[in-house]
């Protein structure tokens, strides 16, 4: 008795674990307010460039000019940076070189560029590789070890996306999930989600706002909405559908860059060319709605992210064309982020889907923006985290469904290459 009482009371052992536990949040902290920081210098560049483009619409024109610039910049500067939130994930698996701080400004500059001249592209991939690349680099500095380098490298992951989005826990669960597909590392949880938090309120403390959502909650006097057996199964084929088409853009960005590739193996070239199939598609489709980071537009009738949540917001195949027009902007070679984009593309889905099976639009919105991403980045629980943190937790089991639902349905397919496997959706 008296031996399991001392180890129940062994002080040294539960010393030793919270010096450890005050160590990595103080050594996260920095992260936190670097990636806070940027991701404050970004999005508010961001809005300024999109004004401009909104301003002056010739700009798209010169999209194919700017690809060339940035591809040139990205062979003769980047080399190694090219690889993104890929290049990231591989050094949090196996710590080598580090993450070139030169990632930061390169993928900041050329993430806003796209913007300015029409590409479409999101916003994750630049916050989360400032994020790693000031880790890295604050690692270096302070000639860390390798094990505290990984540590750095996730909690700037973390911060990164945290901030970025305004979902601090999201982005901590994001940088535990993302690394091993079918398995979540909470080796470093506390610290990661420490460097989040840190980070999404020094991006607020900077004065920079993030897009409100909102979804009607059901009068039904329950913090979490009462089980409907007939909306239960609505929200599952929302859930097939949108890993069907997270899979959809996965495969096809990934056909596409081999495409470019096989056709002009110069970047340069790759990028022009994408540009110029980007013009040509703005008029096939006959409208500016799906360039950009698609959120809000400069006139009141377009289709925007924002706009699939009420009803009539967004066409049968709105999804579809965003989807085509980030498949191609990332594959030739522009920069920022698939997750905006592929927010559009499931709230624009969703939109379609309530209105074919009679179901509430801004719900269905809100279940295809975090389903596609969960289905394309095999992150279910960040997703749902994140539909939590966005919409609040009425529909929780809905989000958890919806998400967990479409990543099965995704298959193999996935926007992060540097995943690895832990444990497969099904037997094979």
């Amino acid at each position: 008795m008296s031996s399991n009482l001392w180890k129940f009371l062994n002080f040294r052992d539960h010393a030793g674990n919270l010096r450890q536990l005050l160590l990595w949040t103080l050594l996260v902290i920095p992260v936190g307010l670097l990636s806070g920081s940027a991701s404050a210098l970004f999005l508010w560049s961001l809005d300024r460039v999109t004004e401009l483009h909104w301003r002056y619409g010739w700009l798209l024109f010169l999209l194919p000019v700017a690809g060339i610039v940035l591809g040139w910049v990205y062979h003769r500067i980047g080399k190694s940076t090219e690889g993104g939130n890929n290049l990231i994930l591989e050094q949090i698996h196996q710590p080598g070189g580090g993450v070139p701080t030169r990632m930061a400004p390169l993928i900041l500059v050329s993430t806003l560029v796209t913007h300015l001249f029409g590409g479409s592209a999101g916003r994750e991939g630049t916050a989360v590789q400032m994020g790693g690349s000031l880790a890295s680099a604050y690692g270096r500095l302070c000639k860390f070890s390798a094990n505290n380098q990984r540590l750095l490298l996730l909690a700037g992951v973390a911060a990164g996306f945290g901030s970025v989005f305004g979902t601090p826990l999201t982005g901590a669960v994001f940088a535990m999930e993302v690394l091993v597909i079918g398995r979540v590392q909470y080796d470093a949880l506390i610290p990661v989600l420490v460097a989040s938090v840190v980070g999404d309120a020094t991006c607020s403390a900077w004065g920079v706002h993030h897009t409100s959502y909102h979804i009607d909650i059901a009068d039904s006097g329950e913090h979490l909405a009462q089980f409907d057996a007939t909306l239960m199964t609505k929200v599952v084929l929302v859930g097939v559908a949108s890993g069907l088409v997270s899979k959809l853009f996965s495969e096809l960005t990934h056909g596409l860059q081999h495409t470019f590739k096989r056709i002009a193996p110069a970047a340069p070239l790759r990028a022009a060319l994408g540009g110029a199939l980007v013009i040509g598609l703005v008029y096939v489709v006959g409208t500016h709605d799906y360039l950009g980071l698609g959120v809000h537009a400069f006139h009141s009738n377009a289709i925007t992210l924002l706009s699939a949540f009420t009803p009539g917001g967004a066409t049968p195949w709105s999804w579809w064309w965003k989807l085509l027009f980030t498949a191609v902007t990332l594959a030739a070679g522009f920069k920022g982020g698939e997750v905006t984009p592929l927010f559009f593309i499931g709230a624009a889905l969703g939109n379609v889907l309530a209105s074919l099976l009679g179901a509430p639009v801004d719900l269905f919105a809100g279940l295809g923006f975090i389903a596609v991403f969960a289905g394309a980045s095999n992150t279910p629980l960040a997703c749902t985290i994140m539909g939590i943190e966005l919409f609040g937790s009425h529909y929780t089991v809905y989000f958890a469904v919806a998400c967990f639902v479409a990543y099965y349905c995704s298959g193999k397919s996935g926007i992060y290459h540097a995943q690895r496997i832990g444990v497969a959706k099904r037997p094979e």
